[in-house]
C-alpha cells in the first residue's frame, strides 16, 4: 500500500536550471540574422514570423486543425481486434442430475479444452454516436475558424505596434545627434548667460529670461527623446530578436506622403463591423450554440448499435471452430427527457449571453473608429502644424546664422535659434511618430487586413517584399481600401 502512494515535490535546482538554459538558448537565438539596416517592411515580416505571441497564435490555430481532425476520425465505425488464451490446470467438465430421482444421470463430461486460444475481429457502428460526431466534427471547424480569426487579430495588432515602434525609432535615430548638439549649445549658452549675470555687463532680466528660454526648449526636447528612447528595445521585442541585439533602421526621408483616408463614418462604420476578427470570433461561437441544439434533439433519440464480425476458437470439441456474427441492438435512456429542457435553457442562455457581448462588443468598436478617426485627423493636423512651424524655423535659423556671420547679432541669438531648430525638428519628428501611430490605430479598429493572406512558409525576404506589394503597388503606404477612396477623401463625420 505505501508503494502506491504519490507525494509532491518540488523542482530541484537542475531541472530549473536545465529550463532557464533551454529557454535562453531559444530566445537568443536568431532563425534569420540580421544583414543590413531594417525597413519597416522587414520589421513586420520579422514581426509576423518571430514574434513569440504570434507564434503562440499560430500553434493554437494547428491545434484547433489536428482538433478537427480526431473529430473526423470519430465518423468512423469502431473495429476491434482480440486475441486471447485461456488455461487451468484441469478440464472443465460437469454432470447431469435427475430431476425426479435426484440421481447422476451421465458420466462427467467435459466441452472444452484445457488450453484454449481465441480471436476475433469485429466491427461495430452507432447510428446516434455518428449524428453526435457529425456536429461535434462542425463545431470542431468553427472552432478552427475562431483560431484563424484570433491570429488574424493578433497579426493586425502586432502590425499596428510594430509600425508605431519603428516611426518612433525613427524619430529618435534621426533626431539624437541634434540633441547632442543642442545640449552642448544649451550648455555653451547658459554659461555665457551665467557670466553676463554675474559680471552684470546686461540688465539682469534679460540673460535671465534667456536662460529660462533655453531651459524650456531643452526640457521639452529632453521630454520628447525620452519617449522615443524606449523605441528600438520596445520594436526589437516585437520582431522576436534577443534583447540587446545591435541592429540599423533604413532611415526615410522627412517628406514622404502623408497617409490618405476616406474618413466617412457610416463605410468605417460598415466596414468595422464587417471586418473585425473578434465579432466574427462571436458569430462562430454562435453557430456552435446552435449545432449543440441539434445534439440535443439527437440525444432524444434511441440509439442503434450495428455488429459485424468474424470468430476464431482453439478449442476443439467445437463443431465449428470458425464463425460470423451479425446483431443489431437498440437503447434508449428514457431520462434523457427529462433532462432536455434543462439543457436548452442553457443553450438558450448562451445565446442571449453571445447576443450581448456582440451588442456590447460592437458598441465599442464604434466607439473605437470614431475615437480613432478624429486622433488621425488630429495628428495629421498637428503634422502639418509641426512642418510649417519647421520650415518657419529654418527660415529663421538661417537668416540669424547670415546675421551673424555678418556680425550683425550676437552668439546667444544664434544659439537660440539653433536650439529652437533642433526642437522644430525634434517635434516634427514626433509629430509624424504621432501620425503613423494614429494611423495603425485606425486601421486596426477598422479591422483591415495588415498583410497578405497567402503567408505560407514564405522566407523573411520573400514576405517582406509581399508586404511591400500589399502596401504599396504605386509607391505609397496606403492598403487597397485607402487607394480607393483616397480621389475622395472627405472630413470625419461627427
Amino acid at each position: 500500500l505505501s508503494g502506491c502512494l504519490v507525494k509532491p515535490h518540488a523542482l530541484n535546482k537542475e531541472d530549473v536550471k536545465a529550463r532557464v538554459v533551454k529557454d535562453f538558448q531559444a530566445i537568443s537565438s536568431v532563425e534569420e540574422p540580421i544583414v543590413g539596416p531594417i525597413n519597416l517592411y522587414e520589421a513586420v515580416a520579422r514581426a509576423l514570423k518571430y514574434n513569440l505571441d504570434a507564434k503562440v497564435k499560430t500553434i493554437q490555430v494547428q491545434l484547433a486543425h489536428q482538433q478537427l481532425n480526431i473529430a473526423h476520425y470519430s465518423l468512423l465505425p469502431h473495429v476491434s481486434a482480440n486475441a486471447g488464451f485461456d488455461g487451468r490446470n484441469n478440464f472443465a467438465g460437469g454432470v447431469g442430475q435427475s430431476i425426479i430421482t435426484g440421481r447422476q444421470a451421465i458420466e462427467p463430461f467435459t466441452s472444452s479444452e484445457r488450453n484454449v486460444t481465441s480471436g476475433n475481429l469485429a466491427l461495430s457502428w452507432d447510428v446516434l454516436d455518428f449524428g453526435l460526431s457529425f456536429i461535434r466534427a462542425q463545431q470542431a471547424a468553427d472552432n478552427v475558424m475562431i483560431a484563424e480569426e484570433e491570429k488574424r487579430r493578433i497579426a493586425v495588432r502586432l502590425v499596428q505596434d510594430v509600425r508605431s515602434a519603428y516611426w518612433r525609432a525613427v524619430s529618435a535615430e534621426r533626431v539624437l545627434p541634434r540633441v547632442q548638439f543642442l545640449n552642448d549649445s544649451v550648455e555653451k549658452a547658459l554659461g555665457s548667460t551665467q557670466r553676463i549675470v554675474d559680471q552684470k555687463l546686461q540688465a539682469p532680466l534679460t540673460p535671465l529670461n534667456y536662460q529660462r528660454d533655453l531651459l524650456n526648449i531643452q526640457r521639452e526636447v529632453r521630454r520628447l527623446v525620452r519617449e522615443l528612447s524606449t523605441a528600438k528595445t520596445q520594436l526589437a521585442s516585437m520582431m522576436g530578436l534577443p534583447p540587446g541585439t545591435m541592429f540599423d533602421l533604413v532611415i526615410p526621408p522627412r517628406e514622404t506622403t502623408v497617409p490618405m483616408l476616406n474618413l466617412d463614418s457610416q463605410k468605417m462604420e460598415e466596414q468595422a463591423l464587417l471586418l473585425r476578427p473578434e465579432l466574427r470570433a462571436i458569430d462562430y461561437k454562435k453557430r456552435i450554440n446552435a449545432k449543440e441544439v441539434k445534439a440535443v434533439f439527437l440525444e432524444l433519440f434511441p440509439s442503434m448499435k450495428l455488429s459485424f464480425g468474424g470468430y476464431y476458437n482453439s478449442n476443439n470439441f467445437l463443431l465449428y471452430q470458425n464463425w460470423l456474427t451479425y446483431a443489431a441492438q437498440v437503447s434508449w435512456n428514457l431520462l434523457s427527457v427529462f433532462r432536455t429542457p434543462a439543457k436548452l435553457k442553457a443553450i438558450d442562455a448562451n445565446g442571449q449571453l453571445l447576443d450581448v457581448q456582440s451588442l456590447a462588443l460592437s458598441l465599442s468598436i464604434l466607439t473605437e473608429v470614431h475615437v480613432g478617426a478624429t486622433q488621425f485627423v488630429l495628428a495629421k493636423q498637428e503634422y502639418q502644424d509641426a512642418g510649417n512651424y519647421q520650415r518657419t524655423q529654418a527660415a529663421i535659423a538661417e537668416h540669424t546664422k547670415n546675421l551673424w556671420l555678418t556680425q550683425r547679432t550676437n552668439d546667444l541669438t544664434l544659439i537660440r535659434e539653433q536650439a529652437n531648430d533642433v526642437a522644430a525638428d525634434v517635434r516634427l519628428d514626433a509629430a509624424r511618430s504621432g501620425l503613423e501611430t494614429a494611423y495603425a490605430t485606425l486601421m486596426a479598429s477598422l479591422g483591415e487586413e495588415a498583410v497578405p493572406a497567402s503567408m505560407g512558409q514564405q522566407s523573411l525576404a520573400e514576405l517582406a517584399e509581399s508586404i511591400k506589394k500589399y502596401w504599396e503597388p504605386s509607391g505609397f503606404s496606403m492598403s487597397e481600401t485607402e487607394r480607393r477612396s483616397a480621389a475622395h477623401a472627405t472630413p470625419v463625420a461627427h
